[in-house]
């Protein structure tokens, strides 16, 4: 059975200025499906993450989020984003409230959920990324990657029917990274779509389903991570690849 799409972007295009940051960029990502989007700092992996949230507003191009066409003008963005939650490089947790209080934030007052069926939510979501015994504390006692997955589940507390990881452990000192890592594998196992701007290669290769290579705003180079790993067609790929594994 073919899977439906749950993100269809068509010939996107973003400008900020004179700087051309997104060059028309076609994507198509199945549900279910973990798509990982490398290149280099500066190629508009972030970018084009924000313009599928709508954080950024496209220049043109079509952004379609499970067969329905998003416009910035005609839709109400909180319904957009109810359906896709995003995680990013920083947490943005809210210091002065405890873990069980940021996760609980949002559903209450979006989606009008009861507050103590948001805490039991909440505290089953707390289960899912190993972090039962914080609900009570403050951010600033956990550690980077504590942060991070107390973000995750903050983004789940909406249930999503698609997360976008914006370099979710580019902030996260080495050690830390991997708990964020198995968070997310557990995520995509549990078949959530994602799509992940990683600097994370054996993450990429290992969990993606799908593997995007970007430079200067375009789409260079995509397919299986196996293939574009080990056997990439363009140059610039093979440059990229050699500069980073």
């Amino acid at each position: 059975m073919s899977k439906r799409a749950m993100i269809e972007v068509q010939k996107l295009n973003k400008s900020f200025g004179d700087l051309h940051v997104l060059k028309d960029i076609d994507m198509t990502v199945k549900e279910s499906d973990v798509v990982c989007l490398i290149g280099a700092s500066g190629s508009g992996k972030s970018t084009f993450l924000r313009c599928l949230n709508f954080l950024e507003l496209k220049d043109s191009g079509n952004i379609i989020i499970e067969g329905e066409r998003i416009e910035a003008d005609t839709h109400n963005l909180n319904h957009v984003r109810e359906r896709v939650g995003m995680v990013f490089q920083h947490f943005y947790l809210f210091p002065h409230k405890t873990v069980i209080e940021n996760i609980i934030e949002a559903p209450i007052h979006v989606k009008k959920v009861a507050k103590e069926q948001a805490r039991k939510e909440a505290r089953e979501l707390l289960k899912k990324v190993g972090l039962s015994d914080k609900e009570n504390v403050y951010p600033g006692k956990l550690s980077g990657g504590q942060k991070q997955r107390v973000a995750i589940a903050r983004a789940l507390a909406m249930k999503p029917d698609i997360m976008l990881f914006d370099e979710p452990t580019s902030a996260l000192d080495p050690e830390l990274v991997g708990e964020v890592l198995a968070t997310m594998k557990e995520l995509a196992e549990d078949g959530m779509t994602m799509v992940v701007v990683t600097h994370e290669m054996g993450f990429a290769r290992e969990v993606a389903d799908w593997a995007v290579y970007m430079d200067d705003g375009k789409i260079v180079e995509e397919g299986p991570p196996l293939q574009l790993f080990d056997n990439p067609k363009e140059q610039r790929t093979k440059d990229f690849l050699n500069s980073v594994l």
